[in-house]
């Protein structure tokens, strides 16, 4: 779907019809389930959330001015409802690092899947645990922004819209998150040297 097509979409919905919003669901289910699972952690959770994203996305669309790209509106409806709800539940979120990704996104931290090499096969398991081991002991603010960055591939400009911060904010945010994950791995003896590099250089893509 265009640009064009999706604000045609929007508007057909806020002039109330709401069969066209079927068109949003299907165009974003992907992307607000993969980051509701990365999240919170929990399949079951991350399905019952992202449903919760698109009702409140649909009650709210009247509010929707078109300032920032529908996707980034989206995106901030559903990291705040994941939000809360994992502080309603005293949870501290985890993420997962197996979901499929569409072909434009990539990860930092992603490894190759040399899923016929047993050895190579277990030290990615290895990884991918130890990574959310790191993420679940980071601060929530620093969590949610690799969340966004390297797994969303999300902009520091889309970020800052969907948290309310300023852009060298997110920037200087991302880059402690990163040094925080550096380490944590580091001590757990799980660092890719490529990601040490990058993060200690200032974290920038």
């Amino acid at each position: 779907m265009t640009r064009e097509e999706e604000s045609a979409v929007i508007l057909k919905v806020q002039q109330g019809d709401a069969n066209a919003f079927e068109a949003l669901v299907t165009a974003y289910q992907k992307q607000v389930y993969n980051l509701a699972l990365r999240t919170v952690g929990n399949p079951e959770d991350a399905a019952d959330l992202s449903q919760e994203a698109f009702l409140r996305a649909y009650r709210s669309i009247g509010s929707f001015r078109g300032d920032s790209k529908f996707s980034v509106w989206l995106y901030r409806l559903t990291t705040n409802i994941c939000i809360d709800f994992l502080r309603s539940k005293g949870r501290k979120p985890t993420v997962s690092l197996t979901m499929e990704n569409d072909d434009e996104e990539t990860q930092e931290l992603d490894v190759a899947d040399d899923r016929f090499d047993p050895e190579e096969n277990f030290q990615r398991s290895e990884l991918q645990r130890a990574v959310q081991r790191g993420l679940k002991s980071l601060p929530e603010e620093y969590r949610t922004i690799l969340i966004l960055r390297e797994l969303e591939g999300m902009s520091y400009a889309e970020i800052g819209e969907i948290l309310h911060l300023e852009e060298g904010t997110v920037k200087s945010r991302l880059f402690r998150a990163r040094s925080r994950l550096c380490d944590f791995l580091k001590q757990d003896g799980n660092l890719p040297d490529s990601y040490a590099s990058k993060t200690r250089k200032g974290g920038a893509k």
